[in-house]
């Protein structure tokens, strides 16, 4: 893409965090540091329910959304847990530690 580049999402994000959407669901934010990195992060389009398939190892089916946010310069991602919170030999009650796959993801700023 011209006039495109590809940087590290925690360069360029001042919160990645994971947490529960219920027991069901894990929600993820990316909130960005300033508006234009958000606004290119965007139109760069590497944040997709296609690469949350892949990154956490579940149908495209089980990504429900990935929602530009723009009053928070965020961009929220929601998917099924692959186990209820609190169910036998589930690991992350709060869903708090599910964001470490995002940290060295590259994006493309367009």
């Amino acid at each position: 893409m011209a006039g495109s580049e590809t940087v590290r999402l925690r360069d360029i994000a001042g919160v990645i965090r994971s947490k529960n959407a219920g027991p069901y669901e894990l929600t993820f934010d990316i909130i960005f540091n300033d508006y234009e990195t958000f606004e290119k992060a965007v139109r760069g389009n590497s944040v997709t329910k296609e690469l949350f398939s892949l990154l956490y190892g579940i149908p495209v089916v089980d990504v429900f959304s990935v929602i530009p946010f723009p009053p928070a310069k965020a961009i929220k991602i929601t998917i099924l847990r692959p186990r209820p919170s609190g169910s036998l030999g589930e690991t992350d009650v709060y869903g708090a530690q599910q964001h470490g796959p995002l940290l060295d993801l590259e994006v493309v700023l367009a």
